[in-house]
């Protein structure tokens, strides 16, 4: 589990895709008092996972809450970032695995992940780890001048 100590690194992977990417529809990167505030405010089932590399954050992944509406408590949306330095070495792999274990021990029936529909390697990524095609949300965001459009993927808890 990512501590209080890990919010800058935190910050760094995920301000770098703000700024360079379109894998997070953020436009403004996140202070280090938001991102304290961000990592305060996941904890239990809602957890943030880090994956490290001699000692150092090479990744980060979350499970937040899907809605808010009381009959979607079951369901969650995950979030993965790692650090372009370490991509390619199975580390989102690793925290996607964390995350599915962990919705799984929450008693969550669905997992949900929203993909700028460009991002292959994420795409692949959750299909290994039984995530299914769930549609196109077309045109939905607006970054960098261009339009995007998100795939949404879902996994269900086996049976």
């Amino acid at each position: 589990m990512a501590s209080p100590e890990d919010a800058e690194a935190i910050r760094t992977i995920y301000n770098h895709e703000v700024e360079y990417s379109a894998v997070t529809f953020d436009l403004r990167p996140r202070s280090l008092d938001e991102q304290r505030a961000w990592l305060r405010d996941r904890s239990g089932a809602h957890s943030v996972v880090v994956a490290e590399v001699d000692g150092r954050v090479a990744g980060f992944a979350s499970l937040s809450p899907f809605r808010t509406k009381p009959a979607y408590k079951t369901s969650v949306e995950n979030s993965i970032y790692v650090a372009e330095s370490h991509r390619g070495e199975g580390i989102g792999d690793v925290l996607l695995g964390e995350l599915c274990d962990l919705a799984d021990r929450h008693g969550f029936h669905a997992m949900f992940a929203r993909i700028v529909d460009a991002n292959g390697a994420s795409i692949a990524l959750h299909l290994k780890h039984d995530f299914f095609d769930v549609g196109t949300e077309v045109q939905v965001g607006r970054k960098f001048g261009r339009w995007l459009d998100v795939k949404v993927m879902q996994r269900l808890t086996p049976v």
